[in-house]
């Protein structure tokens, strides 16, 4: 059974083009990563040092600037915040994306990759449960 070699070529880039989609959210999720990680670092040196009331050196693109230690950790608190969420719409946006993928490829969707972690409350309660 022969197949139109134009339709082969489009199939070909959709699922080409759904592939680098994937990889393009991975790899920004492992950036943005990378900079909680950073930002974890910076807040944990900042709560381990001795005197609190003093003036720390942020960078901002190429430029050091001082300022006060609790506006620093108040800025690392807020950016920490902005990546958790950044993070977790891309996780949720990566799950629609290999879904798309794996259907252009005629896989199965993959089981279990779209389940959500229970919250701390959901935990208490499944605790309280077990505990009888």
């Amino acid at each position: 059974m022969a197949r139109d070699p134009a339709f082969v070529l489009r199939y070909l880039a959709e699922v080409e083009e759904l592939a680098e989609d994937v990889l393009a959210a991975r790899q920004q999720i492992v950036d943005l990563d990378v900079k909680r990680n950073r930002n974890r670092e910076a807040l944990r040196a900042l709560q381990k040092d001795a005197e609190p009331e003093d003036k720390a050196m942020v960078c901002f693109g190429s430029m050091f600037i001082e300022l006060p230690k609790a506006k620093t950790r108040e800025m690392l608190r807020q950016d920490q915040e902005e990546l958790d969420e950044e993070i977790n719409k891309l996780r949720k946006d990566l799950r629609v994306k290999v879904n798309r993928l794996y259907e252009a490829q005629g896989k199965p969707e993959l089981k279990g990759f779209n389940l959500n972690p229970m919250s701390a409350e959901e935990m208490k309660l499944i605790n309280r449960i077990l505990e009888g």
